[in-house]
């Protein structure tokens, strides 16, 4: 037990100190993670709105394959975005494999399915009737689908923080694509990964209670702006 209060001790004078590394890897896992978050946003939000609310042939075999998607394991993602970034594979000639690039794209392709599954299903279950209204009021298909998003943003906003949750504690595709290379792709998932494969718990717990932080904050922020609403 006394390595582990020690653990802590170090862990919470390395925050203090403001320690340079801690906080360089701190910077990059924030800067990749929210830019992968606000690309998959862009694109899965109006299709998820979109699919729930458009009725179509197959929709309870759609349905079933989306939510399958949103459970995606991130070192198959990882895998195929190596595969198509590495030299050999289609994008190769873009140099952009263990490159903060590279990561961004694997976590945009990570939680693009969770965000399309979230507004797909918000929108089947609570759509309709905002679609109805929008019908009324003269609206094309875009018009609804910006409504639609207005009306429902609380619950948009949680899915969304809850895809950057799942972007910034995910390790296996980062790992595989960005590589842990040290002040280039080193994030705070793959750092404690290492660290705890070398016995060095201080740094490891330090950035186990930032990621915890960072957590904490972004939906304590949701959960005041929901409650002004």
């Amino acid at each position: 037990m006394d390595y582990i209060l020690q653990g802590f001790k170090e862990a919470i004078k390395l925050l203090i100190t403001l320690d340079k590394e801690i906080f360089k890897i701190v910077f990059l896992s924030i800067i990749v993670s929210t830019s992968a978050t606000i690309l998959a946003s862009l694109i899965s939000i109006p299709l998820g709105i979109y699919f729930g609310i458009k009725k179509f042939r197959g929709k309870k075999l759609f349905s079933r394959i989306t939510y399958t998607m949103m459970s995606i394991p991130s070192v198959v993602v990882g895998l195929i975005v190596a595969i198509i970034l590495s030299r050999r594979g289609p994008f190769g000639y873009l140099d952009l494999l263990y490159t903060k690039n590279a990561m961004i794209i694997a976590q945009t392709l990570l939680v693009m399915p969770l965000i399309f599954g979230l507004s797909y299903g918000l929108a089947k279950s609570r759509g309709g009737a905002i679609e109805k209204v929008a019908f009324t009021l003269g609206a094309n298909k875009w018009d609804t689908i910006i409504l639609i998003i207005r009306e429902l943003k609380i619950d948009i906003m949680v899915n969304v923080a809850t895809a950057f949750s799942r972007a910034i504690s995910e390790v296996g595709a980062v790992m595989i694509v960005g590589g842990n290379i040290k002040g280039y792709t080193r994030v705070i998932t793959t750092t404690i990964s290492m660290m705890n494969s070398m016995g060095d718990y201080p740094m490891a717990i330090a950035l186990g209670i930032v990621l915890l932080l960072i957590s904490f904050i972004i939906h304590s922020i949701i959960y005041s702006y929901s409650q002004e609403e």
